[in-house]
């Protein structure tokens, strides 16, 4: 009876083996939402690429926004592709504030790496080390891992390549604080988040034993977020959100002690946004009870308080149950020896060119946090431009050889396009005539009145921002340039060459901002689109739940998430620590 049994099983179990694959999700769905993981594991085998043969090896350091995007991209039939991360999985940052506090689990936001390339049926090559060396002279990178070691017990190992692409991100700017590596916590990774959940859940059983006093219960019950930006708030918000809804079920006899603290060393919080998003969410703090301290510096963290100073009340000690350090990136070590080599030590992140090419060395592309592009000057080139446009070599400029090259300025410099817009100018006519009174009038012009009139066009410069948006936008960009190497090789699409005949191979990188969200608890949230236009609300919460669940890279993580929120409102947050 036994066998007949287990003889039905393995008949069944080789019945869904050679089921389609659309039908086998469909049978594995139908059983529930906890087999979708599985259903996403086929018995597709890897392919492993050997590194032989004639295709360019491209090797990615990295598996964050920027790397990930390159990967996702990246036409994997004209490169042997390696990749190499300390981790082995993409994780989806803005919703690492809900891991945090059981809104989302740590499962639902991350996707391994293999599976992004698994399929498209792609061949390429993973190792679970970390670059500590990057040598672009010899044009190798030099690893490090921990899951297996070499012949001599220390698990390095060195891995050539003909294009590398950095996208190691940044670590947490501490400022040189002290205490506060050995005393916060950071909220980068998903183990950070784990960490930060279990602490949470710690700080409310010690202060529910029965042998701590009143004062012990709220030093506790006293939340600290270190830095008022987009990851500090959200990380209040969920916090907060967690406590009174689900917490304040679980623990009803401490919930009066507990404190939620943000420390902020300007003036306001979240001043990258609209000024209006910044005063709802202010306010809104302030309603729900979140401590806000604006203009305060921290200047020491202990295991037992932190220290901070302002200008109006001095420096004061303040006890705290857990802290959550969240003030900027910073640099890694390997960049910084990587700065070094191609003559960059005074620089805090990697600079590139509008290619993303890193300056000082051939075939290095970086991306991400860990780079930031050095835009070229309009005033620093103003004599070769002037030198192009005046293709008669008549010594002056008419507006029609402005006009013909006016396209190809824009695009390797776009600080042009925006002083017009921001200036509300039609064209390079305007410019001469907000420079020059007489300009309207004017036919030609020299050197010296070309370079008056573009004086206060690099006044637009702007850095771009170290977001998620970013960098998956660069990692795209860059993948879809090697994919067309070849055909731009002799075919151009890149804006003229300033100094130098022809045209560049590919048009420069051009971010596009497509808005920023800032959720603030209380199922509202505030959303800012490019311009003037500035949503704050419930209905504003649901468009964040649609588009973070869009962004998703694979459908197994989309519907994670969904059910996360869902078994939110049905069953509130998952308040275990494990």
């Amino acid at each position: 009876m036994a066998s007949s049994g287990l003889s039905l099983v393995r008949r069944a179990a080789e019945a869904v083996r050679r089921t389609p694959r659309w039908r086998k999700r469909l049978i594995y769905f139908g059983v529930g939402l906890t087999t979708l993981t599985y259903a996403c594991q086929d018995n597709e085998v890897l392919q492993i690429c050997d590194g032989t043969g004639n295709k360019k090896k491209v090797v990615i350091l990295g598996t964050g926004w920027a790397s990930a995007s390159f990967l996702r991209n990246i036409d994997t039939s004209l490169y042997d592709v390696h990749v190499v991360s300390p981790r082995n999985y993409f994780t989806f940052t803005p919703l690492l504030p809900s891991v945090t506090c059981g809104t989302v689990e740590a499962r639902s936001i991350v996707e391994p790496v293999r599976n992004i390339v698994r399929k498209r049926k792609a061949a390429f090559r993973f190792w679970e080390a970390e670059c500590f060396k990057i040598d672009p002279t010899n044009k190798k990178v030099h690893c490090r891992s921990d899951v297996g070691t070499n012949i001599n017990g220390d698990g390095e190992f060195v891995v050539d390549y003909d294009y590398l692409i950095v996208g190691v991100g940044a670590r947490p700017n501490t400022f040189n604080t002290p205490g506060v590596t050995e005393n916060c916590h950071f909220l980068k990774e998903v183990e950070d988040a784990q960490n930060i959940r279990k602490s949470v859940l710690k700080c409310f059983e010690r202060a529910s034993l029965p042998n701590i006093s009143e004062e012990e219960r709220k030093k506790n019950l006293h939340f600290v977020v270190i830095g008022g930006g987009p990851t500090g708030v959200e990380f209040a918000a969920e916090l907060h959100d967690f406590v009174n809804e689900d917490l304040a079920k679980l623990y009803p006899d401490v919930k009066k002690y507990v404190n939620i603290s943000v420390i902020e060393a300007g003036g306001h919080i979240l001043t990258m946004f609209d000024k209006r998003i910044t005063q709802f969410a202010e306010e809104k703090f302030k309603r729900d009870g979140i401590d806000l301290k604006t203009n305060f510096k921290v200047v020491k963290v202990s295991d037992k308080d932190i220290t901070m100073t302002n200008p109006a009340t001095g420096e004061i000690a303040v006890p705290y149950g857990m802290a959550v350090w969240s003030t900027g990136i910073g640099t890694r070590p390997i960049i910084m020896d990587f700065m070094k080599q191609v003559g960059q030590g005074n620089r805090r992140a990697l600079a590139t060119d509008e290619w993303l090419r890193v300056q000082g060395c051939e075939d290095v592309y970086a991306l991400g946090d860990c780079a930031t592009i050095a835009q070229r000057k309009v005033m620093e080139d103003v004599a070769a431009i002037f030198r192009v446009a005046d293709k008669d070599n008549s010594g002056t400029l008419t507006v029609k050889k402005i006009k013909d090259v006016l396209g190809d300025i824009c695009e390797r410099y776009p600080q042009v396009e925006l002083y017009l817009k921001s200036n509300q100018m039609k064209g390079f006519h305007d410019l001469l005539k907000d420079s020059d009174g007489n300009s309207k009038e004017l036919k030609e012009l020299d050197i010296e009145q070309f370079k008056k009139a573009l004086a206060q066009v690099d006044s637009q410069v702007k850095m771009l921002p170290a977001t998620a948006q970013v960098a998956a936008q660069e990692g795209e960009y860059l993948a879809k340039c090697f994919n067309r190497m070849k055909i731009c090789e002799e075919n151009p699409e890149g804006p003229l060459r300033i100094r130098g005949a022809g045209h560049h191979r590919f048009k420069p990188f051009r971010y596009r901002h497509f808005g920023q969200f800032a959720p603030l608890g209380g199922e509202q949230t505030a959303y800012q689109l490019p311009g003037d236009w500035v949503h704050v609300g419930h209905s504003t919460q649901w468009l964040w739940y649609s588009a973070y669940a869009s962004m998703q890279f694979s459908w197994r993580t989309r519907m994670l998430v969904v059910s996360d929120w869902g078994r939110r409102f049905i069953f509130g947050r998952d308040s275990s620590s494990l």
